[in-house]
């Protein structure tokens, strides 16, 4: 018996089918934009997902029986508002995750409820990705839509409603809308009766695993699924790669080296970082939590050192030769651990763990005529290296001591960066053969929700194996130095960043 995993991306929705051993079968990936209709404003009209969903779904069929399919798992990006009508008809596109406009009722909404209490009963403060702030917005701004609101659901859940006609979300989507009370899995009727809202708009809730519906009859006939394929719960999307990456019990943590970088750990007791600095939602393992970090320019700060910074070594590439990135590491790799006394903040972006500051800035400190660009390579990888270790910092100040840190993203292509990692971590680091992200930890969720397997846990150890090793080696006592040194550098800049970005 098979399952599929849809992931409702930002700019794709992913498909893919996984045989009851855990083999992917088929990928489907159709593409979609999103717009800016304002600055700071995006937006996505979710009939657009619902698109793609039946193309994609349709393409996986082609090949594999549809009664094969034993259940579909669902996940997708997090906080979106997606509000409908009486008919389920979407009254307005999607506000997104990376919009920014709701930022006023942020501030206006920890002040109805309270900072203290939004951070015990939620787990993090209110940020303006996060939903709760955008329906704020809406009500402000679009009274008469906000009028006709009969359903407030996220992305992944709008595309259950499409293969399905009912209405649930999950514990780990929905602890990204500062709605839910993430310690006791279940909606905060304390927040929702503060702010004047109707319970009903909101979906039932339920753990990642619960199997909420089926596939109805117009489910079928728009995507080729079989009627009455059970539907799982699923989960956001970071949970749903966590369990993808197997970070499917305490100890264990995941770090995304994409062009933002993720810090993930599963926690088995609901913690929460006093100042908000780590995310603490419900995980997609039923009844426990996890904690995150975010790093908003990882690996993107190494590629806009490359691109910048790099122009011969892209000649080069572009010529024939080798990898740009290779040719970088191979110079960073010839330089000692330090970089001679230059380092890097990684804040090209802003930050967001531990600094949630959109002012910051990236900076190289230390520069002198001795440094070459192998030493400045070295340092932007250095600098990422210890923005990561920021939030592994604040998760071990939990409690949570991992025994291993998965490694993910494609800045795992580099052995020098792997084994930086190792080091600055003080911790082995793996990597492992699952390589089709939250995708692929819906179909688990699937597998486990119809009975295929026993529990995340037991589909983890089946389906996902080690394929790479790395230990700490003797530059560990190295970096702990050059690290007590880097977290010392923000503090010391952070009203300079702030005048700066007032200047322009």
């Amino acid at each position: 018996m098979n399952t599929i995993g849809l992931d409702i991306g930002t700019s794709s929705v992913k498909a893919l089918i996984a045989s009851s051993s855990g083999e992917v079968l088929k990928v489907c990936s159709p593409e979609y934009p999103f717009q800016t209709p304002k600055p700071l404003w995006a937006e996505t009209d979710p009939g657009v997902w619902w698109e793609a969903t039946k193309k994609a779904v349709r393409a996986l069929l082609d090949e594999v029986d549809p009664s094969s399919i034993g259940g579909i798992g669902l996940t997708g990006q997090m906080h979106g508002l997606v509000v409908l009508d009486g008919k389920g008809e979407a009254l307005r596109p999607c506000i997104m995750w990376n919009d920014q406009r709701s930022f006023a009722e942020c501030e206006e909404m920890t002040s109805i409820i309270g900072e203290e209490e939004i951070l015990r009963i939620t787990g993090n403060p209110v940020l303006a990705g996060f939903t709760a702030p955008k329906i704020l917005w809406l009500q402000k701004n679009e009274p008469d839509i906000f009028a006709r609101i009969d359903k407030i659901i996220l992305p992944k859940d709008f595309i259950r409603y499409k293969l399905t006609g009912e209405f649930f979300t999950d514990v780990s989507d929905a602890s990204g809308m500062s709605l839910l009370n993430v310690g006791e899995r279940t909606w905060s009727n304390q927040i929702i009766d503060h702010l004047g809202w109707k319970k009903e708009w909101f979906a039932d809730v339920t753990e990642s695993t619960e199997v909420t519906s089926k596939v109805s009859s117009f489910g079928a006939k728009s995507t080729g699924l079989a009627a009455g394929t059970p539907v799982v719960a699923g989960g956001g999307d970071c949970a749903a790669q966590a369990v993808g990456s197997s970070i499917v019990e305490e100890g264990k943590i995941s770090v995304t080296l994409g062009t933002s970088g993720v810090v993930f750990a599963q926690s088995d007791s609901y913690r929460v970082e006093p100042e908000g600095k780590l995310h603490s939602f419900c995980h997609a393992v039923p009844g426990k939590w996890h904690l995150m970090g975010v790093m908003l320019s990882a690996a993107g700060s190494f590629q806009w050192f490359k691109n910048e910074f790099a122009k011969l070594e892209d000649k080069i590439e572009k010529d024939g030769g080798a990898n740009a990135y290779d040719q970088l590491t191979e110079m960073a790799s010839s330089i000692k651990p330090g970089s001679e006394g230059c380092l890097f903040l990684p804040y090209l972006s802003g930050e967001r763990t531990p600094h949630p500051d959109p002012h910051a800035r990236g900076a190289f400190i230390g520069l002198s005529l001795r440094h070459g660009i192998g030493h400045v390579a070295r340092s932007v990888l250095e600098g990422v290296s210890f923005g990561l270790n920021d939030s592994l910092t604040l998760m071990k100040r939990l409690g949570i001591n991992p025994s291993n840190v998965i490694l993910t993203g494609g800045g795992t292509r580099s052995s020098l960066w792997k084994q930086m990692l190792a080091d600055v971590f003080e911790s082995t680091c793996t990597l492992v053969n699952a390589q089709e992200g939250a995708a692929y930890g819906a179909a688990m969720l699937a597998a486990v929700g119809v009975k295929i397997k026993n529990s995340v846990e037991e589909v983890s150890r089946e389906w996902i194996k080690e394929t790479e090793r790395i230990l700490p080696d003797g530059k560990v006592e190295t970096y702990r130095k050059i690290y007590s040194r880097y977290i010392q550098l923000y503090p010391s800049l952070k009203d300079h960043f702030y005048s700066m970005s007032s200047l322009f």
